[in-house]
């Protein structure tokens, strides 16, 4: 019998394969009821990786070395999934901004995310030529390895390793939420029982190899997944020819189950960092009053504030505030909201913040002013992390008083 991922897999079947199932139909509702606020590529991508894990696992054997055999059919569907993920992601940056073309796109990339790392201003201050090559690795991890997930023993592996050390060279230079863990899922397909046996502990190794050599294959199973692989070639259609399209779009299911999908991120790359900043005051007169900033879990606020790593946890609202930024408040109404339950001290709405400077009385005004952010160079002893620029207001003055404001919130439906 061919030996195939029975290490990796044998670790993780200790859930059956029906509460696999329900945590599958748990986080898809989720996904579909949390509209904007879980519209994020990675969230179609657990729900097929989800899907597909459902598979792997016989369905009453809970034993760590169970009697029946992870299906090729699903490593096979696992490898299908990080092709799509990777080479997407790759054709997304080559057709959408010259300056992944031209070799420039980090130079920009580590101070634009959408939330900074402890790291990400040492990265954005390496030298340029170190940049450029950064994005050659981008190229060859994106572009070039995919290819090779399909391929003999040797490249698989190679493809593999590339691909989750350009995982974690991610990992180490910002906050992706569980993106970049969640993509070393499908990619230790590429990786057999012969990889995994000269790094996992010898007693691990003999047991896993004793149970591949004993393990029974099930008719049911087998069939269970030729069917389930029938339907995903037949699902993958739509996302191929998608991949070879011109007009290509990212991170997008294309049936309502979202059993297979299309991805990629980082199609274009800002330029300049803009962050949104909500700011309450309790003088009487706004005009000439002392603002208190309200600070962010992520997103900087403070210039004098390093960077947090909260990956793999997502700080939703500071991932809402960056796209935000880049808009205007007409595009993200809810933000009146928000503004509106800050007015209030709302508990719920505060606690989205990493503080609240009215904890005692809300404030008499909110409002929310834009920035320009950029990365202070390093220099010794103690300085600013970022300078920041102010461009105007973002939010208008808001106040409980203000009739406008109370018409506008009923008129949605949220008074």
């Amino acid at each position: 019998m061919d030996r195939f991922n029975f290490i990796p897999d044998c670790c993780g079947r200790l859930c059956q394969r029906v509460f696999n199932g329900v945590l599958w139909v748990l986080y898809l509702s989720l996904v579909h009821i949390g509209q904007d606020w879980y519209g994020y590529g990675w969230e179609i991508q657990l729900a097929e990786t989800g899907f597909l894990a459902i598979f792997l696992c016989p369905l009453l054997d809970m034993r760590p070395f169970p009697k029946r055999p992870p299906p090729l059919l699903v490593i096979i569907l696992f490898r299908w999934l990080i092709f799509r993920i990777m080479f997407g992601a790759g054709m997304i940056k080559y057709r959408g901004d010259a300056v992944w073309r031209n070799g420039t796109a980090l130079y920009y990339y580590f101070e634009t995310q959408p939330i900074p790392g402890p790291f990400s201003r040492w990265f954005h201050f390496l030298p340029h030529s170190l940049l450029r090559l950064g994005v050659w690795f981008n190229w060859l991890a994106e572009l070039l390895a995919p290819w090779f997930v399909f391929g003999p023993r040797i490249f698989r592996h190679v493809a593999g390793s590339v691909i989750i050390l350009f995982q974690f060279a991610i990992l180490s230079s910002g906050n992706l939420s569980f993106l970049n863990w969640l993509t070393i899922v499908p990619a230790l397909a590429c990786l057999d029982d012969g990889f995994w046996a000269k790094l996992l502990p010898g007693v691990l190794v003999r047991k896993a190899a004793k149970a591949a050599l004993e393990a029974e294959v099930s008719q049911p199973m087998q069939y269970t997944v030729l069917a389930v692989a029938c339907i995903v070639g037949m699902l993958s259609i739509q996302p191929a020819f998608n991949l070879l399209s011109s007009k290509q779009i990212m991170n997008t299911s294309f049936d309502p189950l979202e059993l297979v999908n299309t991805y990629g991120a980082f199609g274009s790359v800002g330029r300049e960092r803009y962050n949104v900043v909500f700011e309450g005051t309790s003088d009487l007169n706004p005009d000439s009053a002392n603002w208190k900033a309200y600070p962010y879990k992520g997103l900087p606020v403070a210039p004098d504030r390093p960077p947090r790593q909260v990956a793999p946890y997502q700080l939703r609202l500071d991932w809402q505030m960056w796209f935000a930024a880049m808009s205007t408040a007409d595009q993200y109404p809810w933000t009146y909201h928000l503004a509106w339950k800050l007015l209030h001290n709302d508990p719920g709405v505060v606690g989205l913040f990493a503080g609240n400077p009215f904890p005692g009385k809300p404030p008499r005004y909110i409002r929310a002013v834009i920035y320009r952010y950029r990365f202070a160079r390093p220099t010794p002893g103690a300085g600013p992390y970022w300078e920041r620029e102010k461009l105007g207001l973002w939010l208008p003055v808001l106040s409980v008083q203000n009739p406008q404001f109370v018409a506008y919130l009923k008129g949605q439906g949220w008074l």
